[in-house]
């Protein structure tokens, strides 16, 4: 599965650097020449400050960024005020799922650090992540905490568990591929059809995390493909619930995509075919081998 392999990603942060106008950058110069590439690909006076992972919050610009452009709305308009012992605490958290990161799989840290410059840590209430194609490198983060809730369902009064370390490590490898996923579309195109085009009923394919959902392709495509690594890192710690609950509805999912094949690119069809392997039969070792494979390393795009 080239969207997981390491080889191939630094093969296509180096071609993103040069299609900019960088020179093509050694191993040692590709985390510097990422982050001066993609500063010049976000909005003005928001670029990469520095190295490793700047942790902001609630109050930070690319949260007041977020609001006044209307990005991760359902996350950052319940968010609360956080003080210094919450922020401590989240800090120490991600520390933490870094370093599960790596105990799980050096490559997968390997992506989360090059890729992560920018991470936005809230209480929204709305447990979860967010990424978005046009703010590279920034990962928005909603841990969830203990608390009392209603049931949407039931109309029952439930008790929510705060987020474990796993968590915030699935949080970060989540967002960390569909960064990955941004840049791959951006070097060698994954459809054939525009993402506002996407969004027509006649291009909607069905995921595999918001179960029996048809979604627009391309948010389609990247649930199915980012639920690897999770289902992954779960087994790994010893866990199965993503593996039991996405098991059917991943190879679903890559069923319906397979229906909606003549809308990908040849190269996104590449991509599709190894979803679908590993959708059809669930096979972890993929991942492993995925991740280090030394001739998909190699893969160069087609000029014909």
């Amino acid at each position: 599965m080239h969207f997981l392999n390491n080889g191939h990603l630094v093969a296509s942060v180096g071609r993103l650097i040069r299609a900019r106008g960088g020179n093509v950058p050694t191993l040692e110069e590709l985390p510097a020449a990422y982050r001066s590439t993609i500063s010049g690909l976000r909005p003005v006076g928001l670029g990469v400050r520095g190295e490793g992972i700047n942790i902001t919050y609630e109050d930070g610009e690319w949260a007041e960024y977020c609001r006044s452009q209307g990005i991760f709305q359902h996350i950052l308009e319940g968010s609360s005020t956080s003080n210094s012992t919450t922020r401590r605490a989240w800090v120490a958290n991600v520390d933490a799922a870094l370093q599960l990161i790596q105990d799980i799989h050096p490559g997968l840290r390997y992506m989360v650090d090059l890729l992560v410059t920018d991470l936005v840590v809230l209480d929204s209430g709305a447990d979860g992540g967010g990424s978005a194609s046009q703010m590279p490198g920034v990962v928005i983060m909603s841990p969830r905490k203990e608390r009392e809730t209603t049931d949407p369902a039931t109309g029952e009064q439930v008790s929510q568990t705060p987020w474990e370390i796993l968590d915030y490590a699935m949080c970060l490898v989540h967002e960390s591929l569909h960064l990955a996923l941004f840049i791959l579309d951006m070097v060698y195109g994954t459809f054939t059809k525009t993402s506002a085009e996407l969004e027509d009923e006649r291009h909607r394919a069905l995921s595999a995390v918001k179960i029996g959902q048809m979604r627009p392709l391309d948010k389609a495509f990247h649930a199915a493909i980012v639920a690897v690594p999770l289902m992954f890192m779960e087994r790994v710690c010893g866990k199965r619930d993503l593996v039991d609950l996405y098991t059917q509805s991943l190879g679903d999912a890559c069923e319906s995509l397979e229906n909606r094949r003549e809308f990908f690119t040849p190269y996104g069809a590449m991509l599709l075919d190894e979803l679908a392997r590993f959708g059809k039969t669930v096979d972890f070792r993929l991942v492993e081998q995925s991740i280090t494979d030394e001739e998909m390393a190699r893969y160069a795009p087609s000029l014909g």
